[in-house]
């Protein structure tokens, strides 16, 4: 093993990927490139803080990508378009951005011409699948190397080991694996690990100190959410502002249960407040402005949508097939969702379209019809039951 072998490393700062760069770069001699890649989740000084902490765990060169624009424009829309949430419950909010950071940091050891891409998954996760399936397609000549998975390590174990290599931070922090993104953040800890234990009030990044109900109303264009309160803004910026407003009520919290790509169940818990507010305000506007056959086929799609995008799929073709149909479904899907936050909870009130399909010209649900008789009805339910009778009849004569 050459001293000199070059190894870009997927780093967040953590726990588990501080674990690879003392590993690789003081016990097996390699070269580490540390790279983050942003997908929404950090903060300018958060960035800078990272950095910090790479070069003093001892990499070679931190580089930082910022992929937040591209994964809106070409997966989180389709989410929303989608109205995608796993197991309904989950928004994917760290299945969808993974493959991002994954397809960066390959195309980033591309670059660079590294021999070699690590990652600090563990060996019981979903994530270990999803990073090396991105490996693999982007760069199938380069060696991938996952030190926690193949040392099959504990957390108490990587501790054990930083200690022992000098290094200081605030362990407690590391009683959570936290991962934060545009669109939510997910939360793990010994609590999840069970069956029967629901997250504490401490382990969720956001605070409840919202108490008092607050109205907003979300503009939609073609699906995407343009606007809060009647501000405009870039749908990225939409998604920041309205978690910003939503998440101090509390909302958005769960904790998801699923099957793993590996076969195993798992539970995670996660704060997605406009994710999960957003996907709600769009699926009701899209109740009153698109057909049945529509919304009956946009639900049979998006649900493979989503179960693709979580077993690591992003780039298979059948993919982009499918968020074409989905973009096109959005054309009516414009107008102004009203929503009441309170801690919590919160509900949609009511939708403005002029695509409505609600149209009192035509008549109103239980009280007035205004485009057919009474006649009308009558032949259609006579000729739309007509199978059904004659299967009942030939039963009937055959007893």
């Amino acid at each position: 093993m050459s001293e000199s072998k070059k190894v870009v490393l997927a780093f967040s700062g953590g726990l588990d990927t501080s674990f690879c760069v003392k590993y690789l770069s003081e016990d097996k001699g390699y070269e580490i490139y540390s790279v983050l890649v942003d997908t929404g989740g950090f903060s300018d000084e958060e960035l800078k803080a990272i950095e910090a902490r790479a070069y003093s765990l001892g990499v070679k060169k931190h580089a930082t990508i910022s992929k937040t624009q591209d994964y809106y424009q070409q997966c989180i829309k389709y989410l929303v378009f989608g109205n995608i949430l796993k197991n309904n419950t989950y928004p994917l909010s760290v299945s969808a951005e993974r493959i991002f950071q994954a397809i960066a940091a390959a195309e980033y050891a591309k670059e660079i011409g590294a021999q070699a891409i690590a990652h600090g998954s563990t060996g019981a996760g979903n994530d270990q699948v999803r990073f090396d399936m991105a490996f693999r397609i982007i760069m199938p000549e380069a060696e991938i190397i996952t030190p926690i998975r193949d040392l099959r390590l504990s957390r108490e174990a990587e501790i054990e080991y930083l200690k022992s290599k000098g290094v200081d931070q605030e362990w407690h922090k590391a009683a959570y694996s936290i991962n934060k993104g545009l669109w939510g953040t997910s939360v793990g800890g010994k609590e999840t690990l069970t069956s029967d234990k629901y997250l504490p009030e401490s382990a969720f990044p956001t605070q409840v100190s919202k108490n008092e109900a607050e109205r907003v109303t979300l503009q939609f264009e073609k699906g995407e959410l343009v606007g809060i309160n009647d501000t405009a803004y870039s749908p990225v910026e939409a998604i920041q502002k309205l978690a910003e407003i939503a998440a101090p009520f509390g909302i958005g919290r769960d904790i998801h249960v699923g099957d793993t790509i590996i076969g195993i169940k798992g539970r995670v818990g996660f704060e997605a407040a406009a994710p999960l507010v957003i996907i709600k305000a769009h699926h009701t506007l899209e109740k009153h402005v698109l057909s049945e056959q529509q919304l009956y086929w946009k639900e049979q799609l998006s649900n493979w949508y989503g179960s693709l995008l979580h077993k690591g799929q992003f780039m298979e073709p059948v993919m982009r097939n499918i968020e074409t149909f989905l973009a096109d479904t959005q054309q009516h899907v414009t107008g102004k969702v009203h929503i009441t936050l309170a801690p919590y909870r919160f509900y949609v009130e009511g939708v403005e379209s002029s695509y409505d399909l609600m149209s009192p010209v035509f008549g109103s649900y239980g009280e007035m019809n205004n485009a057919w008789t009474g006649d009308d009805v009558r032949g259609f339910a006579k000729v739309a039951s007509n199978q059904v009778m004659i299967y009942q009849k030939i039963s009937e004569l055959n007893q």
